[in-house]
């Protein structure tokens, strides 16, 4: 029997359901800013260790909910994990970030990407899923998420982080059809994957889609936006994970929302560079907003937050649907304090636009 929920703030505002103040959670709240959390890094010994050790993913999970009064917890993982479980040989280069030891670059090892089982080579994430959701005891909701398809695949040909995106940007232009192979292994992979954190135990999902922004208006359709919406429609015909809220936040994809809603998903995040209130407008009522703070405010003092707080909750206005988050993941040098002071700026300044 699961802990009836103390806090559905997050999950209600999803639904576009009536809340008394607006839910605020941030991205990578569980990170580098929190000093326990650089203790527990230390801990595992590196960064993929803390991921795949479910019980020290689950003390960073909760890590900033012991500090702050958020309104949802984040499963801590990483968006690699998928292809890390094809078999890519995922490491990490000090001051470089990720890296593949077998980039995907060729019709031979397309061929052999296989949709990973999240009970075998993903359990260790489904096991965090488990303890976390059962270690907040009803608290807040907790979310999955994975990585979107064209996300994933970035990495995977270009073997890492690219600011150009040559690699898989030639692969677009000149082998479409190899692309497309490559994409619809990683939907699929992607939507038995969340479907899987979901029967964990995740209460709502995210897909984020980080490197959406670096594509034209028609590739980002076909590549990436394509994609995601087969993801949101294999969750919402499915039974058992119809109910759970989907998210999807492309970074510098603010000029594709209405398209992003007619995927059929619950809510979309927005980066800073989107105004809340034209997004608003733009879509209606059909999806909830989540966002969209620039994270650099985090380093202002406490009263400079507190006045960009009531911008940001002032610019959506009165109503329901949102969730007050950072436009992408808090920084690796911010204050904690500051972190706090945004939290209690979000519960004290949005009562007003709920009554």
């Amino acid at each position: 029997m699961k802990p009836t929920l103390k806090n559905d703030r997050f999950l209600r505002a999803l639904r576009r359901q009536a809340v008394d103040v607006t839910p605020v959670w941030m991205m990578r709240q569980a990170g580098r800013y929190l000093p326990e959390y650089r203790a527990t890094r230390s801990k595992a010994g590196n960064f993929m260790n803390l991921c795949q050790n479910p019980e020290l993913a689950c003390e960073v999970t909760l890590q900033p909910l012991d500090r702050f009064p958020l309104d949802a917890a984040i499963l801590f993982s990483d968006i690699l994990t998928i292809p890390d479980a094809m078999g890519l040989g995922l490491y990490f280069e000090e001051g470089e970030g990720p890296r593949f030891q077998h980039p995907v670059t060729d019709e031979e090892a397309v061929a052999k990407l296989a949709v990973p089982d999240p009970n075998d080579e993903l359990r260790y994430v489904t096991d965090a899923v488990s303890l976390i959701r059962r270690e907040l005891d009803g608290r807040v909701p907790l979310i999955g998420f994975s990585g979107s398809p064209w996300t994933l695949a970035t990495y995977m040909v270009e073997g890492g982080s690219s600011k150009t995106f040559s690699c898989i940007k030639g692969m677009m232009y000149s082998r479409p059809d190899l692309l497309h192979r490559i994409l619809a292994v990683l939907a699929d992979s992607v939507s038995v994957y969340l479907a899987a954190q979901i029967e964990a135990g995740a209460q709502a999902v995210m897909v984020f889609d980080t490197w959406g922004g670096s594509l034209s208006p028609a590739t980002y359709r076909e590549f990436s936006l394509a994609y995601m919406t087969k993801i949101v429609e294999k969750l919402k015909a499915d039974a058992t994970t119809r109910d759970v809220p989907v998210v999807l936040f492309t970074k510098g994809g603010g000029q594709w929302l209405e398209l992003m809603a007619d995927s059929g998903c619950d809510a979309l995040g927005l980066d800073w560079t989107t105004d809340l209130s034209d997004a608003r407008a733009r879509v209606g009522d059909r999806v909830a907003l989540q966002g969209n703070i620039d994270p650099c405010v985090l380093y202002a003092p406490p009263d400079t937050i507190r006045e960009q707080v009531a911008m940001t909750l002032a610019s959506f206005g009165k109503g329901n649907g949102h969730v007050f988050n950072l436009g992408h993941g808090i920084h690796p040098a911010v204050n904690p304090e500051h972190a706090a002071a945004l939290v209690e700026a979000v519960h004290e300044l949005s009562r007003q636009y709920h009554q």
